[in-house]
């Protein structure tokens, strides 16, 4: 009895030593494929800092990584929502030994197949550091759940399957957060789960388990009801799990169990297994597929009296946390709040109600063809906008960096087609200077339009135009108010380009680009300046300077329609996101933007 007694004591202590110990943080989203992907330590840094201030407020995530600027984490609910399309997903908070991978801040990626880097899951990230860090020739990936080699010799993973070979790499970032103290049982929302929790792989009977499964079933109930009425053509689910059930018992990968690696940690787990052949490389292939087990609400849980910011249908049910049902069940009402979503479109409008804009001709446009200067070749269109100087000074151009008084960084590159390497040239407006070769370089790196920006001061010389794939700009006035302008209507701009094929003024010539989120809808009040704006921006799509082909700063997606550096507001009624009203500097901002780009008071028509 002395000796039982000790051991409990001694088990109690070494608990409450592992409570207390540091651990680093690293917070994860799930994706559509069922895997827990980690945030950046730069955004698991700033969303402990929000923790830390209020357990329960919201964290945007812009305010740290421009890419993510649709994206707030709502810390009651534990989701990720995306504010331009309403897609919400799963966050969780892990927590491993600072000695590991993400305490160090090493990231292991893997090259995918347009060549950029893709960090490996941080569980796989934990696993490959340490086997690297004891010098193992090799890792083998099956027993994680993935059929891949890791080969540290040559820096490669291969897929044991079609024995395709990737390169793979070990790179150093921030270390991600640590924390001291107790560490709590569980900081992530379930979206998933085992047969069962308890030891005999029956329902569990703790308190946070039982806690989960009645949100559980009550959450599946709600999801049931509203598969009714949409089967019934009365409701139209617009996020990411609409249709599926959430809270379901089970749920599968490619035909085995799956769910979250992290559901519940307490003394027993509640982890599901993850089917071996799962391909890392290719996560198109395989999708999470619940089951339809339904749940009823067990007897004594009240329904949710949860309704949306209008009150007008009940919010998903992902986002009724553990505090809502305690007050429910304590007969409490509850509206639960997260951050609205943006009012991205008016309300339906007639074609009758869509009028022209007053003082700008016409309600369409299409993208004009690329016209060059025919005839010009680069030598002429830098010595058409430049003096050349006899003496120069003793000061570095700008553009090779070697000082103008000797030959310019660019001799023996270029031909010189009657300029010299010492020859140097003033612009005419702004009076910067550079080498005429350099200035021949920067040019036959750029769209060879026939004009010239300086690299300086971004003075424009001749007519700026871009590489905007073909498609139409149209634009009416609609009567609705934007935020702001409540005594003005509103103009509605609607851009529509097709997906297609890059042509040689693009990145990747003969390769297929995708044009995401088309038609975009963007809103500018209808006074003086709003279309004084509009006629600029009409310029500017005549030009082809309002979209480009690059890679998307949102979701990272490379050969793809993507702004080019004009602000829009594509927010109708609201400004979470940053791209709606109220803002009462964007005309004036979107002026300068405009005039950065060649076009200003110069370029407006009657």
């Amino acid at each position: 009895g002395e000796r039982e007694g000790a051991l409990t004591s001694l088990h109690g202590l070494q608990n409450l030593l592992s409570q207390s110990v540091a651990r680093v943080v690293v917070w994860e989203w799930l994706n559509e494929h069922g895997r827990w992907r980690p945030y950046s330590a730069t955004v698991c840094h700033h969303i402990e800092n929000v923790l830390k201030g209020d357990p329960r407020g919201t964290v945007v995530l812009g305010q740290v990584e421009p890419q993510l600027v649709p994206y707030i984490i709502d810390l009651q609910s534990m989701h990720q929502f995306r504010q331009d399309t309403g897609t919400m997903r799963p966050v969780q908070r892990k927590f491993y030994e600072p000695s590991s991978a993400p305490g160090k801040g090493v990231v292991w990626e893997w090259e995918n197949d347009s060549g950029s880097w893709t960090p490996y899951d941080m569980e796989l990230c934990v696993s490959i550091q340490h086997a690297y860090e004891k010098q193992h020739p090799w890792l083998d990936l099956s027993s994680l759940g993935f059929a891949y080699l890791v080969d540290f010799t040559s820096m490669s993973q291969t897929n044991r399957q079609s024995q395709r070979r990737r390169r793979l790499r070990r790179r150093m970032d921030l270390a991600y957060p640590l924390i001291a103290g107790a560490i709590p049982k569980s900081q992530s929302w379930p979206v998933g789960g085992g047969r069962g929790g308890g030891p005999g792989g029956g329902p569990c009977s703790c308190a946070q388990c039982v806690l989960v499964n009645s949100t559980r079933a009550a959450s599946n109930a709600i999801l049931a009801s509203q598969r009714r009425n949409a089967a019934a053509g009365t409701v139209r689910q617009s996020n990411t799990f609409a249709g599926t059930s959430l809270w379901s018992g089970t749920g599968t990968i490619g035909g085995s169990n799956a769910g979250n690696n992290a559901l519940v940690s307490h003394s027993h787990s509640h982890a599901a297994t993850v089917n071996g052949q799962n391909n890392l490389n290719r996560p198109g292939t395989q999708r999470i597929a619940v089951t339809s087990n339904r749940g009823a609400i067990p007897p004594g849980v009240p329904a949710l009296p949860v309704k949306n910011l209008t009150g007008s249908g009940p919010v998903h049910p992902a986002i009724a946390g553990m505090t809502g049902i305690l007050m429910c069940a304590a007969g409490l009402p509850v509206c639960l709040t997260r951050a609205p979503k943006p009012i991205l479109h008016p309300p339906p409008i007639n074609k009758s109600d869509m009028k022209p804009v007053p003082g700008v001709n016409g309600i369409r446009r299409k993208t004009k063809k690329k016209h060059l200067r025919k005839g010009k070749s680069p030598e002429d269109v830098v010595r058409r906008y430049t003096e050349k100087i006899k003496v120069a000074p003793d000061e570095d151009c700008t553009i090779c960096m070697e000082r103008l008084v000797t030959s310019s960084g660019y001799e023996g590159v270029l031909s010189h087609k009657g300029i010299k390497p010492e020859m140097v040239g003033r612009l005419g407006k702004c009076k910067h200077m550079y080498h005429l070769l350099c200035l021949v370089a920067m040019y036959n790196n750029g769209n060879k339009d026939g004009s010239l920006q300086c690299p300086t001061c971004k003075a424009i010389y001749g007519e700026k135009t871009g590489t905007q794939p073909p498609g139409k700009m149209e634009y009416h006035v609609i009567p609705h108010c934007l935020p702001g302008y409540t005594d003005v209507k509103t103009i509605r701009i609607v851009y529509d380009i097709p997906a297609g094929i890059q042509t040689t003024e693009h990145p990747n010539p003969g390769k297929k680009f995708s044009a995401r989120g088309f038609p975009r809808h963007c809103y500018l009040p209808d006074n003086e300046k709003g279309r004084k704006v509009l006629k600029l921006l009409i310029t500017a799509w005549d030009r082809r300077l309002i979209f480009t082909i690059g890679t998307s700063s949102t979701t990272g997606e490379s050969d793809t329609v993507v702004w080019n550096e004009i602000h829009h507001k594509t927010e109708f009624g609201s400004n979470l996101t940053g791209h709606g009203y109220p803002d009462p500097n964007y005309l004036d901002n979107v002026l300068t933007e405009l005039g950065v780009q060649g076009i200003g008071e110069d370029n407006l028509k009657d």
